[in-house]
């Protein structure tokens, strides 16, 4: 995982990220789910939504922030600090659930952790997430690009947002079989009059490593003004989200 995380911050401004997870769940098959993990599982939204529903729920996260602020909120639930890339389960679990956590991992490491979720699944188990696809954000990165290279930097986007072609060779690589992918765009509307600048700091403030403050707001501020006539609608900033959801199961050995 390359990003550290403001928990409070993501909680009270960055809500839809959640809410939007909840239209994922529907690809489990809860007949046949009675625990499961949740990759990723930041404030723990998600994770008390699960055990609402009766399953024996984990909730994993690579950030101490993220699970100080889920334990906080649900002391009752069960949730544990470990890299997405390098973890083990005591026992496997019948489903494996991620939403908006996967294109933090770099390309390098997407290998490693789909193999990890592979073996922290029982055979016939579902792996079932959502994450940023192929154009996720373009008109955003692509001015912060443009800013940077206006300066003499380069700017380096801190997410992975593959293709369904790019992505599922790697699931069948770790030994899934696809069984649903799809690649959509969703507008996500962003809270506030500064909502491009919070979600710039929030989520691609690795980029700015070696800038002074100044120099990162004057790009921010920069960035915003060129945005403004394309992304600022009827009083609302819309960010140009790209989301990839797809749906695999662990093959069961004959």
């Amino acid at each position: 995982m390359n990003q550290d995380w403001n928990a409070k911050s993501y909680t009270q401004a960055f809500g839809f990220v959640p809410q939007y997870g909840q239209d994922v769940m529907g690809l489990l098959d809860y007949d046949q789910v009675r625990t499961m993990l949740d990759l990723g599982c930041g404030n723990g939204a998600l994770t008390a939504q699960f055990a609402d529903k009766g399953l024996q729920v984990i909730g994993m996260d690579a950030s101490a922030a993220m699970l100080e602020r889920a334990r906080q909120m649900y002391p009752e639930l069960t949730f544990m600090q470990a890299d997405a890339t390098a973890f083990s389960l005591p026992e496997p679990v019948d489903a494996v659930f991620s939403n908006a956590v996967l294109h933090w991992i770099d390309e390098a490491r997407q290998s490693a952790a789909l193999h990890c979720i592979y073996r922290a699944l029982v055979p016939g188990g579902q792996f079932v997430f959502e994450m940023g696809g192929y154009g996720c954000n373009r008109l955003i990165h692509g001015a912060l690009a443009a800013a940077f290279s206006r300066r003499g930097r380069t700017y380096r986007r801190p997410q992975y947002f593959p293709t369904i072609g790019q992505y599922t060779p790697l699931l069948e690589q770790a030994g899934f079989k696809v069984v649903y992918a799809t690649l959509f765009d969703r507008p996500t509307r962003l809270q506030g009059e500064r909502g491009l600048q919070d979600w710039i700091c929030m989520f691609v403030k690795s980029a700015f490593a070696g800038m002074t403050a100044d120099e990162r707001e004057a790009v921010i501020a920069e960035v915003a003004a060129e945005l403004r006539p394309r992304m600022y609608q009827q009083d609302v900033w819309v960010a140009d989200y790209v989301r990839l959801r797809v749906k695999a199961v662990k093959p069961v050995k004959e």
